[in-house]
């Protein structure tokens, strides 16, 4: 077993048998004497809902799934060169829609039905994989502990994309002159009034996966303390096990102890009668032989 098969297997399997299962392959790379591999495997966080849904596309829709990650890098080349990006969108748009819907029913299938809020994760995930190369790669490998989100709708750093529409006749000067000026402003204005609604949201997210971090920790402490208290638990019934296994021996060595000791009365109680009976017969023969004696 190496980490990679072992991070395979534990982020394949639904989230309430995670811990059970991390704890499983620990112990067996502990017990190959590979201490580094059981720490490594200890440390792995359990998944979400919506994340493990999204590793089970991985694993189980990874053509579909890899068509709408080869859309994210043909619009993020789209992007970095500033071309228009055709019909991109649209196509990552019904891609999603399709691997949501799959997402879905496989983590029905698998046990695990998706609320409204999971299967907006899934949605946020599978948005953020076709805009940050990193968060793709996280996506198909299929090992993800928690959802991932982008905000906006271009990677950071990347120029808006050329709106695509028709060019409109500039107005001509002796009409309209005003026009020009205002017509310059209104695209910084709606460009700056983006990138205030783009930090406002990205600060947001960023909170809400601090919150989501703090509440995944708070969760894997209190997993360890469960899984603390189930092994005193287990500890505590096997010391009962033992325990009761020596009182019924105990228990067994007395009563034959005390069949013994009863058998060893009632032959004490024989023999007693018997010396009784020895006595009394010598004591016969003794008068006996006395009378014989006074007569002869």
């Amino acid at each position: 077993m190496d980490f990679s098969s072992a991070a395979d297997e534990l982020y394949g399997v639904p989230p309430a048998e995670f811990v059970d299962r991390r704890k499983r392959l620990a112990q067996e790379a502990k017990a190959d004497g590979d201490a580094a591999l059981a720490k490594r495997i200890g440390g792995l966080r359990r998944p979400t809902l919506s994340a493990w849904a999204v590793n089970l596309l991985a694993r189980s829709a990874s053509g579909e799934l890899g068509d709408l990650l080869d859309v994210g890098e043909e619009m993020r080349a789209a992007w970095a060169s500033g071309r228009g990006l055709g019909d991109l969108e649209q196509r990552r748009a019904g891609l999603v829609r399709a691997l949501v819907r799959r997402a879905a029913d496989l983590a029905a299938e698998a046990g695990g039905p998706l609320r409204e809020q999971a299967v907006r994760e899934v949605e946020d995930t599978l948005q953020a994989a076709t805009v940050d190369a990193d968060v793709a790669e996280e996506v198909r490998a299929g090992r993800l502990p928690q959802p991932r989100s982008h905000t906006g709708f271009v990677p950071a750093g990347f120029p808006m994309a050329p709106a695509e529409e028709k060019e409109r006749p500039e107005p001509k000067p002796e009409k309209k002159p005003e026009r020009r000026p205002k017509e310059k402003k209104e695209p910084e204005r709606a460009r700056s009034n983006i990138t205030r609604t783009s930090a406002a949201r990205a600060k947001r997210a960023e909170t809400l996966r601090k919150r989501a971090e703090q509440a995944e920790q708070k969760l894997a402490e209190r997993e360890e303390r469960a899984d603390a208290a189930r092994r005193e638990v287990e500890e505590a019934s096997a010391e009962v096990g033992r325990l009761r296994h020596e009182l019924d021996r105990a228990i067994a060595e007395r009563d034959a102890a005390s069949r013994r000791a009863a058998r060893a009365e009632q032959n004490r109680t024989r023999a007693e009668e018997a010396a009784r009976e020895a006595r009394r017969a010598a004591a016969d023969t003794r008068r006996a032989a006395d009378r014989d004696a006074r007569h002869g």
